[in-house]
């Protein structure tokens, strides 16, 4: 189990390093935009740490038009939550098998397989409480959502990965966010390097107020510092 998705991390960096373009220019431009305009600022904890996430490629087969990436950054994000909500963004409706899967870099099983038949496009959440997943405390952990084609043919996924740990709070952070408004909680969170607690709250503010401009900006300029241009036009574009 394990070799499979060291594989299917390997296979899917190497194609996403090889489409044209530069993902870090991209992500550098969104950063200087994202700061300028919306004033929300994403500081990696990690900086200079190898990256880890991989990005929707095909390894084979499947929708060419589709875009699939895992709302994470490229080093492992981190959450003060023992069951946070993880997000993903697809371009367009996916009829197919999906699979989410979450690994714990201390087990050989799945700490989590969920397949999903249908999803509509956009940005979507998987609650890992819902699942009575529960993250161990300064542990690593991995997470795949693939798109399967073919069950007798995996090759054929398409796969994108991102990792997450989960750390003590900071008592000066969980000071601030108590004394702030729901709208700053998530620019706390992304100033303090908590990368999955500041998407997870946005979210959660997006998901009650759909039609909100500003939070969906704030949500966009968070994926441009990240280099998920895609994810961050869906937002831009208010849908």
């Amino acid at each position: 189990m394990r070799i499979h998705f060291a594989l299917m991390a390997a296979l899917c960096m190497v194609l996403s390093l090889a489409k044209p373009g530069s993902a870090v220019a991209q992500a550098q431009t969104g950063t200087a935009q994202a700061q300028a305009s919306d004033g929300v600022v994403y500081k990696p904890p990690m900086r200079g740490a190898p990256a880890r996430r991989v990005g929707g490629a095909t390894r084979g087969g499947g929708d060419p038009n589709l875009v699939l990436q895992v709302l994470a950054p490229d080093q492992t994000g981190l959450t003060t939550q023992p069951q946070p909500v993880l997000y993903w963004y697809a371009s367009k409706p996916i009829n197919t098998l999906i699979e989410l899967t979450l690994i714990s870099d201390a087990a050989e099983s799945p700490v989590l397989s969920k397949n999903f038949t249908v999803t509509p496009g956009g940005v979507q959440a998987i609650d890992l409480g819902s699942h009575g997943v529960t993250l161990a405390p300064d542990t690593e952990y991995e997470w795949f959502v693939s798109v399967v084609t073919n069950v007798n043919q995996r090759s054929k996924d398409m796969a994108s990965g991102g990792t997450i740990r989960r750390v003590a709070p900071d008592p000066a952070v969980a000071a601030r966010v108590a004394a702030a408004t729901e709208r700053m909680v998530p620019r706390i969170y992304a100033e303090a390097g908590l990368w999955y607690d500041a998407i997870a709250s946005l979210s959660k503010l997006i998901e009650r107020n759909p039609s909100d401009t500003e939070l969906r900006n704030l949500r966009a300029s968070l994926l441009e510092q990240i280099g998920l241009p895609a994810a961050a036009a869906f937002d831009r574009a208010g849908r």
